[in-house]
C-alpha cells in the first residue's frame, strides 16, 4: 500500500509539469503567429490610408484599403488596376529633406507602348485610338479630362489617373516632371484590394470588367 501510494504521487507530480506552460510553449504560440503576421505585412500585404480626395467616389478621404504587394513582383499589373506607387517626381510637393518615402494611389489607364489621348472637355479618354467607358469607375459629374492630353506610354512606365479627374494631379499635369508623366513600373508598391476600414465603405478594388478589352497593345505588365 505505501509503494502505491507514492507511486500514485509521482505520477500526479507528473502531470502537473506536463500541464505547466514553458517559456518554450509561450515562444511557439506567441511568436509564430507574430511571425507569420510580420512576414504577410512587409512582403505580401500593404496597408494605406488615402489622405485626398483624387480618388473620389471610389475611394474617400481617410478610407483605410488594402494592398497586394506581389504585383508587379510576381504578377502583371492591367490597364484598371488601383497601384500604390512611391511619389515618381515630387508630384506632391512635399520634400521635407527626412528622406522618408511619399506614396500615392491612382488607376492605371495605359501600359508600355500606349497612346492615351483626350481632345478636351466632353471628350472620351482614348487608349490606342479606342475610346473607353470609364463612366463605371470616374466620380459622377466630372469629365474624363477638363483639358487635352497626348501621351505615348515608354517602356517601363504607366500612365495613371485619378477617377476623380477634376482635382487629381495626376500624369497628364506632370508631362514636365522629367518622366512625361509616367510612373516608373518599379516605383509600383502595391495593386489595392479592398477597402477594408471604415466597416461602412467596405469595397471591392478589382479591375473593371470589359473597360479597355478594345484597346490593342500589351495586357499586363511587371
Amino acid at each position: 500500500m505505501s509503494d502505491g501510494s507514492h507511486d500514485g504521487g509521482k505520477h500526479d507530480g507528473g502531470r502537473r509539469d506536463d500541464d505547466r506552460l514553458t517559456l518554450k510553449d509561450l515562444l511557439v504560440w506567441a511568436g509564430v503567429p507574430l511571425l507569420i503576421v510580420l512576414f504577410l505585412r512587409l512582403f505580401v500585404i500593404g496597408v494605406y490610408e488615402i489622405p485626398s480626395g483624387s480618388m473620389l467616389n471610389t475611394l474617400q478621404i481617410g478610407d483605410r484599403v488594402v494592398a497586394s504587394r506581389l504585383a508587379p513582383k510576381f504578377f502583371e499589373l492591367h490597364r484598371g488596376d488601383i497601384v500604390v506607387f512611391k511619389d515618381p517626381a515630387n508630384w506632391l510637393g512635399r520634400d521635407d529633406g527626412s528622406g522618408r518615402t511619399q506614396y500615392l494611389i491612382k488607376r492605371v489607364i495605359g501600359l508600355p507602348g500606349d497612346t492615351v489621348k483626350c481632345t478636351g472637355p466632353g471628350a472620351p479618354v482614348t487608349v490606342n485610338g479606342k475610346a473607353i467607358d470609364d463612366s463605371g469607375f470616374i466620380r459622377e459629374g466630372v469629365n474624363p479630362s477638363d483639358y487635352p492630353f497626348e501621351v505615348t506610354v515608354s517602356e517601363g512606365h504607366l500612365f495613371v489617373m485619378g477617377d476623380n479627374r477634376a482635382n487629381s494631379a495626376d500624369s497628364r499635369v506632370h508631362q514636365d516632371d522629367g518622366e512625361n508623366g509616367l510612373v516608373p513600373v518599379s516605383d509600383v508598391q502595391a495593386v489595392a484590394l479592398a477597402v477594408y476600414w471604415p466597416i461602412s465603405h467596405w469595397s471591392n478594388l478589382s479591375r473593371p470588367d470589359g473597360v479597355f478589352d478594345q484597346v490593342g497593345g500589351v495586357s499586363g505588365v511587371k
